[in-house]
């Protein structure tokens, strides 16, 4: 092999790259250990019975729930349960897994447990709104609203013998049935009698004020009051978000949580939704309509999850941000990357968070290791949250030879010739060639 080095490099920096280079090439390659016998298996709690050697094991708990598909490798969770002490596992602590249930299927993948147990709204968030009648009884009576109609009526009413000396002349035209509108302004409009308020009243004390009001006009008015139709404020709700002339129709909507964390309702306006699960969304909706427009619930769904993004950026092939699309660790970060590249220090990548508070917190991690098949199983293969940024920072030799490059190469050396420096027989020296 032949390593050619500029003159113009401090002698330092000579021996650093060929002492690490003896090193990388007298290391002995890692390899790994042979298979241990299933019985001598660190944490078997039973004994293992074997067939073929080790590794086929077929009773014991090597054999179960690996069996029938079982592999020889390392289970981070369950390969060290009981043992005294816990920690990382290595390869030494090779065992029969359950690898590949599925066999010929596994490209499928398994049905593995849910990524969170409940899932909580945040900004950004897509939701379909479903609306419907409740058909639920009310707590409490009706109280007509405006654009509610009924009918009012009389038995009595232009019935010449019942009538007051007043009404004397009235004949069966001046009958009192009829069907009325609850105005704007919450009034209705009734021969005899005129305005009458019936907005926000029932219907048994709309009756009884009618009564007593026309009893100035007949002896026994025996007014009857009968909704014909009422809640229209549902009726207006549900015709607003209509829309049966889509492709899926129906009564909904569809509404993006704001950075304010709410979202813009017919008749209530804003409800704050930020951190809530679907259920406690739908709780608090309903509790907002019944306020205001009774017999109405509404049913939350999740249309389109919220962006989520990553962050990689140092010394890896193509940094950049990177759409979270499920579960994602560190090495997948890289990967996602474009790999790491060979002036990388993988035992001290750090990874940036901010926390719910928006706070800034860092930790540092080591994925050498596993990244160079040295650890199976490591500890510093953690999640990534959503905004997360992994440095992959400059490994010591690369952080040197980029001082050197900028001090001396692009700085000392470009403003002072190197014989200058160095006497007039070392600019005469081009290379130094080293043997395999």
């Amino acid at each position: 092999m032949t390593l050619r080095l500029s003159t113009t490099k401090p002698a330092i920096a000579l021996l650093g790259l060929l002492s690490l280079a003896v090193s990388a090439l007298a290391a002995p390659p890692a390899m790994l250990v042979d298979p241990m016998p299933c019985a001598t298996q660190p944490c078997a709690t039973q004994p293992c019975v074997e067939q073929d050697g080790p590794g086929s094991c077929v009773a014991g708990p090597c054999a179960n729930p690996a069996a029938p598909h079982a592999i020889w490798g390392v289970d981070g969770t369950t390969a060290c349960n009981g043992c005294d002490g816990g920690g990382e596992v290595g390869w030494d602590s090779r065992g029969a897994i359950d690898w590949q249930r599925y066999a010929q299927g596994e490209y499928v993948g398994h049905a593995r447990t849910a990524h969170v147990p409940e899932y909580r709204l945040r900004v950004d968030d897509s939701l379909t709104l479903r609306f419907m009648r409740s058909r639920q009884v009310l707590s409490k009576p009706y109280e007509l609203e405006v654009g509610d109609r009924v009918r009012v009526e009389s038995l009595t009413a232009g019935v010449s013998a019942s009538a007051s000396a007043e009404t004397a002349g009235a004949t069966s035209q001046d009958s009192l049935s009829r069907e009325v509108v609850v105005q704007p302004d919450g009034m209705i409009t009734l021969p005899l009698v005129g305005r009458v308020p019936a907005a926000g009243r029932g219907i048994v004390a709309l009756q009884e004020d009618l009564e007593e009001r026309f009893k100035k006009y007949y002896n026994v008015p025996a007014i009857t009051v009968t909704p014909i139709q009422v809640n229209t404020k549902l009726e207006d709700l549900l015709e607003t978000v209509d829309g049966r002339g889509g492709i899926i129709g129906g009564r909904q909507i569809t509404q993006t949580i704001t950075p304010s964390g709410t979202i813009q309702l017919p008749s209530i306006d804003g409800v704050y939704l930020q951190g809530l699960t679907l259920e406690e969304a739908s709780r608090e909706i309903d509790a907002r309509y019944a306020s205001v427009i009774p017999g109405v619930t509404v049913t939350v769904a999740l249309e389109k999850r919220a962006p989520r993004f990553i962050y990689v950026l140092g010394e890896v092939g193509q940094p950049g941000q990177f759409e979270l699309k499920g579960p994602t660790t560190v090495m997948q970060a890289i990967a996602l990357a474009g790999s790491w590249t060979n002036g990388s220090n993988l035992r001290q990548v750090v990874v940036f968070r901010r926390g719910d508070d928006w706070r800034l917190m860092a930790t540092m991690v080591d994925v050498r290791g596993a990244l160079y098949g040295k650890r199976p199983v490591p500890a510093d293969e953690i999640w990534l949250n959503d905004s997360d940024i992994v440095l992959v920072p400059k490994s010591p030799i690369e952080v040197l030879d980029d001082f050197i490059e900028q001090v001396f190469t692009r700085g000392v050396y470009a403003a002072v010739p190197v014989e200058v420096l160095w006497g007039q027989g070392f600019g005469s020296v081009s290379s130094i060639i080293t043997t395999r």
